[in-house]
């Protein structure tokens, strides 16, 4: 149908019992009309205050959780975050960079990365000292390199990706220079602690929790571990008591007959949600 102007003649107006002045406006009318509208007040929403540190709401501020002060870590994280994670409400990377010295948790943000844009990571990536963590076929066990003491013995650089997993997939397949570093993943069979967002399966992690892990095992201290994840817990603590609900796994929704969502048709994501049924290694991806 044609949504263009409908244009009728004073004589098809009378044909209906209408004058050229009836439903009509003259424009000092419009003008009068819209002058009243444009001399509205407009509510503007107030943000809640936010602290500084921790980067949540004055009132649900998680600072008692964090450490006293910033943890001193020789290694040094560079937090590649997809842009849509700036706009999420429950992100983990504020907590971890509250917990860390200014410089240690650098966070940058976009999908696609090259030397002339950002030389700073570009740089970190041809550095030797530089690792990413990335689970796949060509990934290295980051706790079997600490055992034989291969890492541990210099000052690292990790970089992170931070997004949904196929937003992960497609930042690091797309941007060659995440293909530099040497390429490591966590093999500890941990259970995530971010029980209010869904996760691909069982084994995977938030990225506060990634940090957390590879932190504990460069630094070669175990507290690291606790004491990052202690805001974590406390942030799905008090999302539980306030009406929100845990969320299983996608893996764990399958095995149990939960998924209520529709299966999907493509073969590609047919094979993926196979893989989350019978792949316990790594995470999918």
């Amino acid at each position: 149908m044609d949504n263009g102007p409908c244009v009728c003649s004073p004589d098809a107006l009378e044909e209906n019992g209408l004058t050229a002045s009836d439903g009509s406006y003259t424009d000092d009318e419009l003008v009068d009309a819209f002058g009243d509208l444009a001399a509205l007040p407009v509510e503007v929403e107030e943000r809640r205050p936010t602290c500084l540190r921790c980067r949540r709401p004055q009132k649900v501020c998680l600072c008692p959780f964090l450490p006293q002060q910033p943890l001193e870590v020789s290694t040094c994280l560079y937090v590649v975050q997809h842009p849509a994670e700036e706009s999420r409400v429950l992100r983990t990377v504020p907590l971890l960079a509250a917990c860390l010295p200014q410089g240690k948790c650098n966070v940058i943000v976009g999908r696609r990365f090259n030397e002339e844009k950002h030389p700073e990571l570009a740089a970190v990536c041809r550095d030797d000292r530089t690792l990413i963590l990335y689970p796949g076929p060509k990934s290295q066990n980051l706790e079997e390199l600490a055992q034989r003491r291969e890492i541990t013995t210099v000052k690292h650089n990790v970089i992170i990706i931070d997004g949904t997993w196929s937003q992960a997939k497609n930042m690091f397949l797309k941007n060659s220079m995440f293909h530099l570093p040497k390429q490591v993943q966590l093999n500890r069979t941990l259970s995530s602690q971010y029980v209010i967002r869904t996760q691909p399966s069982n084994i995977c992690l938030s990225t506060l929790e990634c940090a957390a892990v590879a932190l504990s095992i460069l630094e070669q201290k175990d507290e690291i571990q606790e004491i990052l994840l202690r805001p974590l817990k406390a942030l799905c603590s008090f999302q539980l008591q306030h009406g929100a609900q845990i969320h299983h796994s996608k893996e764990h929704l399958l095995r149990n007959g939960m998924y209520d969502k529709p299966m999907p048709k493509n073969k590609r994501k047919i094979k993926r949600m196979e893989k989350l049924m019978t792949d316990h290694s790594i995470c999918p991806r």
